[in-house]
């Protein structure tokens, strides 16, 4: 399978750029508030919008706390922008029972609205910094959960990057995982342009980036369509 290129925009304006440099899935998500920071819906349904019709686009949920109730509202109002994907990024629930509850919920939330909308799993590699759920529990509780996919990121964005919180033979589980599980699996945490030829030996199904497509910091720079196009190629070139 081909891996595909994920594009993290903030508005609907980074839309073209993302697709002209052969972006395959279409993100949208507020980095002000967080690595998985929520977008008000009007701009996700901007994004969903401005995106063409065969690629999808994913919201993020944020990085939530344990709180199912109000985060199954939040992913009803994602799946009511028509996105195929919505992410959950596991920050406050610790306990595999506490992430088991609140994924549940998302999932039925979704699923009663708009079955067509995928529930994608997310912790971070660095969750012992901020106290959140372990990323090697990700894939046994997604597959529990009855969501479609799992994602790896950072949750603390000052420099470092996801291999120097997980190595190589920890990630290619990761990703082992999932396929037991018959789970989609994806990669991120400001990764670079010169990642790439690693994580293609770890073989997920999915890469994002946000900081390495943009001129400028991952807050206030704006996606580059000669960036994305690099990022397209390294990934094309194994």
């Amino acid at each position: 399978m081909t891996m595909r290129l994920l594009i993290s925009v903030t508005t609907s304006s980074e839309v073209a750029a993302a697709v002209q440099g052969g972006a395959g899935i279409i993100d949208v998500k507020n980095p002000a508030e967080g690595a998985l920071g929520a977008s008000p819906p009007w701009v996700i349904r901007s994004v969903r919008e401005a995106t063409p019709g065969h690629l999808p686009v994913s919201a993020a949920l944020g990085d939530v706390p344990d709180l199912p109730g109000t985060i199954s509202l939040a992913a009803l109002g994602a799946a009511a922008c028509r996105v195929q994907y919505v992410k959950v990024g596991l920050m406050g629930p610790r306990r595999a029972t506490d992430a088991l509850r609140l994924l549940k919920s998302v999932g039925r939330a979704v699923k009663e609205h708009a079955p067509e909308t995928l529930v994608i799993a997310s912790a971070y590699a660095d969750a012992h910094r901020v106290n959140a759920f372990p990323p090697r529990g990700l894939p046994a509780l997604a597959a529990d959960a009855g969501v479609h996919g799992c994602l790896l990121d950072t949750a603390i964005k000052s420099g470092d990057n996801l291999f120097d919180h997980l190595d190589d033979e920890q990630l290619a589980r990761f990703v082992d995982q999932c396929r037991q599980f018959d789970l989609v699996s994806a990669l991120a945490g400001s990764l670079a342009a010169t990642d790439i030829p690693r994580v293609r030996e770890i073989g997920p199904d999915i890469i994002g980036f946000r900081t390495a497509a943009c001129l400028g910091d991952r807050v206030h720079g704006r996606i580059d369509a000669g960036r994305v196009r690099q990022l397209q190629r390294l990934l094309e070139a194994g």
